[in-house]
């Protein structure tokens, strides 16, 4: 569309304000790098806020809160820590490199509380049996997206422990499909609804991967003690990869074990809690010692899974404010092919119009283009990891207009960088109709400055009242290494 006023009713998909810049900001506030930890450090947070100890069930690494090291300092038996997660914490802590702590209040992330996802790798979601709240689900899925290792484990349908009407089926599946930042399913799979009553899934094949072959050993076999299993999906997430399987399944279907990637980070999901439980735990609970199963190797896989997880063994991995960098490219939909995922725009700002042309793929950001008094605005929020000396944000501009002089801005598109309240950090670039031309330009700016920070990257057009420009983006990337 070239110098041709366009309606304000956008054949396009309109994009559904996730309240990141208007307001929303300001909950989200900026994550402080986190004091400067030794290499071989990998943050573990094991949540116990939502109704992990309810009913017969005990998933706490200790009863010593959030720290263990208040139970006993340096444990070398599974029993010197109560809990029947008490052989997994244990035997990271004996390693060395490892600092564990258990979350009892709402997950946050970019908050100033000491169990504040910003100060961990990876967060351990053992059977939750009640609902994440929209705010804790949020804080995940950008803590993930961001660098963050997840270990979601499941149980079998209808284990409703604490008789809220909730299992961990539905509240592991609601955090994938019904929250702030991708609910277009982010990992690449969902969890079935069954339960299968026992059985020994077997491991896959593959000497190159680092769960199934890592430092603490070899997987061969788990086990399901009454427990799930998941559907892969890998057309919506390629990254998803199936691990261990129910006897009788492959491929796609009956995956009980699995990993997957999301934005720069690392997700894993089992299918029972059984595998995880020591047989020990506080008074009045009956448990099974699935961690020393001998039919299984569940220890082998809980560890190499938390070491990979967390970037043990890499150069990088942990998200929220570590001092390691994953290099990785951080923005979410930064093509727009997802339509109204990640952004927060104006009303019809991302489309697949055939008014103006993507760069690449179907969908666009289409910014003013009316020949009126109009603003536009598209933004996501990100966080750039604290030890990443660069971080490159890059975009493609088109600009076409209606307007003739060669020496006046009537109409703007402001490129910045916001901090959690909504106050402008930086102004990037000012572009104006003085600089429409014929197709796309990449645009791209440093900001290794905010390392350490989470920004809002904010575009604002502003279109004056007469004669049309269009300012059109397409092909974003924020490149961190």
């Amino acid at each position: 569309m070239l110098g041709l006023a366009r309606s304000r009713h956008r054949l396009t998909t309109a994009l559904a304000a996730l309240g990141l810049v208007a307001g929303g900001v300001a909950a989200q506030a900026a994550v402080t790098a986190a004091p400067a930890h030794a290499a071989t450090s990998h943050r573990i947070l094991f949540d116990d806020g939502h109704a992990e100890e309810a009913g017969n069930a005990d998933w706490i690494i200790s009863t010593s809160k959030p720290d263990p090291l208040g139970q006993d300092s340096s444990p070398s038996a599974e029993t010197d820590w109560t809990g029947a997660l008490s052989s997994w914490g244990v035997a990271l802590q004996k390693t060395g490199g490892y600092s564990l702590k258990t979350a009892t209040s709402a997950l946050t992330y970019g908050g100033s509380s000491s169990t504040d996802l910003s100060n961990f790798d990876t967060l351990v979601l053992p059977e939750p049996n009640t609902l994440f709240t929209t705010a804790e689900k949020t804080a995940i899925m950008n803590f993930v997206k961001n660098g963050g290792g997840l270990f979601m484990i499941s149980d079998h349908t209808g284990a409703d422990r604490n008789n809220d009407g909730q299992d961990a089926v539905e509240i592991l599946n609601d955090l994938m499909t019904n929250n702030s930042v991708d609910s277009t399913d982010p990992f690449g799979f969902s969890i079935d609804t069954l339960d299968v009553s026992s059985g020994y899934p077997a491991a896959i094949s593959d000497s190159s991967d680092p769960v199934l072959h890592g430092s603490f050993g070899t997987v061969t076999k788990s086990l399901i003690a009454d427990g799930t299993t998941a559907t892969l999906k890998p057309s919506d997430n390629s990254s998803v990869k199936g691990l261990v399987y129910r006897s009788g399944y492959s491929g796609n279907t009956g995956a009980f074990f699995l990993t997957s990637t999301f934005g720069s980070g690392r997700v894993a999901f089992w299918g029972d809690s059984s595998p995880v439980d020591d047989g020990t735990g506080q008074s009045g609970n009956t448990l099974y010692d699935g961690w020393n199963d001998t039919g299984a190797t569940n220890a082998a896989l809980a560890l190499n899974a938390t070491a990979w997880l967390a970037g043990a063994g890499t150069s990088g991995g942990g998200g929220g404010g570590g001092g390691t960098c994953t290099a990785a490219q951080l923005l979410g939909n930064n093509g727009f092919e997802s339509g109204s995922t990640t952004w927060s725009a104006s009303s019809g700002v991302i489309t697949n119009s055939t008014g103006e042309s993507a760069r690449s793929g179907s969908y666009y950001a289409w910014l003013d283009g009316y020949g009126q008094a109009t603003t536009d605005t598209l933004s996501q929020s990100v966080t750039i990891p604290s030890g990443c000396t660069a971080a490159a944000l890059s975009f493609y501009l088109h600009i076409d207009t209606a307007e003739t002089t060669t020496s006046t801005a009537y109409d703007t598109l402001k490129v910045q960088v916001l901090n959690s309240s909504g106050s402008v950090l930086s102004t990037l670039a000012t572009y104006s109709n003085l600089n429409a031309a014929g197709g796309y330009t990449k645009r791209s700016f440093s900001l290794a400055g905010y390392a350490g920070q989470t920004v809002t990257l904010k575009f604002t057009g502003t279109e004056g009242s007469t004669l049309q420009t269009s300012f059109v983006v397409d092909d974003t990337a924020l490149d961190v290494s």
